[in-house]
Formats: structure tokens, sequence, C-alpha cells
């Protein structure tokens, strides 16, 4: 069966995308949620720690998180082998309750590649997909291109497909035309943004209202505000600390109680940037530990934080009630 819609952007005329069982579940997929990034554990020497991991699993079960994100930015995706990042998801999904999603980064620099992988992660039980754009050849990544390779990737996707923008590590912000246009592709199911820019968050929602499209916030310092705009959760690394705080967020966001979640989202603002754009993820990770979950150390070439990054950390959680 033939997917009716012929479409144009950038001056390429795309064809008609075939649809299959995949496309058909993409279009019942509620995204709709809080989701932690997981962090990968790792031993004293630098191996995955899967018991560890388990650990952690175990307690994020007794948060009400609509799911998880495994091999994001925060699971240290591009200092694993694609062997580990296919074995990281099956040791999820293995511990993983009925219920909850499993969206697995896939995103590689060449679209042969991205398409590989993502049928890996589809076969290791992914529910959806997670791919960041390519961005090497940044310069060369207009939306002509970009287009081009998520069309590729969702149609050949066994599941559906998550488009990812994160800036601060791409250096290339999803053109907001591309996105408006790949929101029509019917394996394309939403898009986690976490560039921090609300008007363009607000203006993508208002332009793909006609798509059953979700967008998700790609971090807790602006949850609040993107659930305003009509965003329908969020992908927050600081969940992995504080998950509980950002599911009571939500749920205060969507039950309209907005002076109240403009308390909890304001003491969620520094410690959300000291473990994502001030000190990244070794500061998610000794937080994570400080929370009595298993951080640990990153593998290299990232290091732990300095003592002065370390009470920089702790200032940051401790002024605003959390430790």
């Amino acid at each position: 069966m033939l997917c009716v819609r012929v479409w144009t952007r950038c001056g390429v005329r795309y064809r008609p995308w075939r649809q299959n069982a995949s496309h058909v579940a993409a279009a019942r997929l509620d995204l709709s949620g809080i989701y932690p990034p997981i962090a990968t554990p790792f031993t004293a020497k630098e191996d995955v720690d899967y018991q560890k991991l388990e650990e952690n699993l175990q307690k994020y079960d007794k948060i009400p998180f609509k799911g998880l994100v495994v091999q994001g930015s925060n699971g240290e995706y591009p200092y694993l082998t694609e062997e580990e990042r296919v074995e990281v998801v099956k040791a999820v999904r293995r511990s993983l309750p009925l219920g909850k999603l499993l969206l697995a980064g896939s995103g590689c620099e060449s679209t042969r590649a991205t398409v590989q992988l993502t049928a890996k992660m589809a076969a290791a039980g992914a529910d959806a997909v997670l791919v960041v754009n390519p961005c090497f050849y940044k310069g060369k990544m207009d939306s002509r291109a970009l287009i081009h390779h998520f069309t590729k990737v969702a149609d050949s996707s066994p599941v559906p497909v998550v488009l990812y923008s994160v800036p601060a590590n791409t250096g290339l912000d999803l053109p907001v035309d591309a996105v408006v246009a790949l929101s029509q592709h019917p394996n394309i199911l939403g898009l986690k943004d976490s560039g921090g820019d609300i008007t363009r968050i607000g203006l993508i929602v208002h332009r793909t209202n006609a798509q059953d499209f979700q967008v998700l916030a790609g971090s807790a310092g602006f949850l609040m505000a993107a659930y305003c705009v009509g965003a329908v959760g969020g992908v927050c690394a600081l969940a992995n600390v504080l998950g509980q705080e950002l599911c009571e967020l939500e749920r205060l966001c969507r039950s309209g109680r907005w002076e109240e979640a403009k308390v909890l989202q304001q003491r969620l603002i520094e410690p959300n940037a000291a473990v994502t754009r001030k000190l990244g993820v070794p500061a998610l990770k000794q937080a994570m530990e400080w929370f009595g979950y298993h951080g640990g150390a990153c593998r290299s070439p990232l290091q732990r934080l300095t003592e002065e990054e370390t009470q920089l950390l702790r200032r940051d959680f401790s002024t605003n009630g959390w430790l």
C-alpha cells in the first residue's frame, strides 16, 4: 500500500513512501511523558558494567517514567562500539517492564550505517529509534541532505523514528523546514529538541499540527516552557537524578497547575544546567552517585570532575534544596 503524499522541499521531489507495519505503529505510539536518557556505567577497566546498569534500572522502575532512552548523548554512545551499543539495548529490554517504552539511539554519520544500526536496535527490542543528525561534514548538512538522510532511514526502519536535534554536540540545529517536511513521513513520529529555543519548539508544534507529530523537550531546564507551547514530554538528563521530581513537573503542567509548576521548574534550572551544558556527563554521573545510583567514571577521553568542579556541582544542587 502506498502513502498518498507527494511533496517537494528544497527543490527535491520525493516519491510516495511505501507503508509497512512500522508505519502503522508510528501512528499509534504515544510518546507523552518523561524519559531519562540513561547513563552507561563502566568498570575500572572501562568495560560496560551490566550489573550496575541493572541495579540502576531496578531503581528507575519505581519512578513513573514513560520509558527510557538508551544510547543517547548521556549514554556516551560515541565512545561505545556498535556491538556494545546493541548489547546495552538488549540488556535494558530484558529488564524493562511491559508498558514502558525503549527509545534507542541509532544515529551514525552515514545514512548506510544508520539504516543498519537502526535495524539492529529494532531487533534488540527498541520500540522506536532516536536518530541524531550527521554532523561531521556540517557545512554540507543542509535541509536537502538531512531530508534525504532521515527519509532513507525512516523508509527502511522496522520501528518508528524520532528525530534528534542537539546543537550543543553537533553544532547544527535541524532546520525547521526540514523537520516540517519530515513530519509528513508516516514512520517519523516526532522530535527530541535539545536546543532550548522555545520559539523554535512552538513554531515546530504549530507547523506540524496537521500531522500526528510529537515534540519532546530535550532538557529539564525548559520543560515547563516547552509544555506551554505544545510539547508532549521530555527526555531530560536530570531525570537520571531527580526523576520523581521531573515526573511531578510533568503532572503539574498537564493538569494546568502552573504556579506550582513554576516554583518547581525554577528549582531545577541550575542543577540541570550543571549536569548538561556547564559540566556535562561527568557531572551527571557524579550527581547520580550522590542520589544513590551508579554513575562512576566516564569512558576515556572524558575525565572525572576536578575538586573545584565537584564543589560547583554540589552548590548548584544544594542551593536549590536538593542536597
